[in-house]
């Protein structure tokens, strides 16, 4: 990878409480250094929590890397990227798919190695373990409540709206004009008539 343009990104959540993105970006420069790949930009989020998928300074690098401006992303920590598994996922998939490499420093990350994809499969099948794990609770819980008879789902609409609705769509009224009518959601509206027809 000599010769590469690499593009640095840094994240801090605050900067009252010591945290300073040199400290990041610092091991990240010898790192390229001693390798000999060329730092072709720096990006730095302040004041940006890592639970958001959308940072001014992050979207500026994702954007460059559309742009083909880089070959390489380099973190000092995956946690510095984001905290949520999708993200991490969703980006990464992208890069790989624009054929830019990223490299996690502290974790020892390279994706564009042989180990580093494999890992790639590991975090996204995580990912998809995650996703499983939490269907099925969902699905317990409702089973759950629905043995207990407790009603699952949104509560239903009183007489005297269905039967406002039922009256306004026998006047040939569309289903978005009685929803703006009654202040009810175009998919309040559709269940309705539909439970109706049934």
């Amino acid at each position: 990878m000599n010769n590469s343009r690499v593009a640095l990104y840094a994240r801090v959540s605050t900067t009252d409480k010591g945290q300073d993105p040199h400290l990041q970006l610092n091991p990240l420069r010898e790192y390229c250094q001693a390798r000999e790949w060329t730092v072709s930009g720096e990006y730095i989020d302040v004041g940006q929590s890592g639970a958001k998928d959308r940072r001014p300074e992050l979207d500026r690098l994702l954007n460059d890397a559309r742009k083909r401006k880089i070959d390489c992303i380099m973190v000092w920590k995956l946690d510095r990227w984001g905290r949520s598994l999708k993200h991490l996922i969703n980006s990464l998939s992208e890069l790989q798919s624009l054929g830019v490499a990223f490299v996690s420093y502290q974790e020892n990350i390279d994706l564009s190695t042989p180990a580093g994809k494999m890992m790639f499969h590991i975090i996204g099948a995580m990912a998809e373990f995650e996703r499983e794990l939490i269907r099925e609770r969902v699905k317990a819980g409702i089973q759950n409540a629905q043995k207990k008879g407790i009603k699952v789902g949104r509560k239903a609409l009183p007489p005297i709206v269905t039967d406002k609705v039922r009256e306004l769509r026998g006047e040939g009224q569309s289903i978005r004009t009685i929803a703006k009518k009654m202040k009810l959601s175009i998919g309040s509206v559709h269940k309705t008539l539909s439970n109706l027809v049934a």
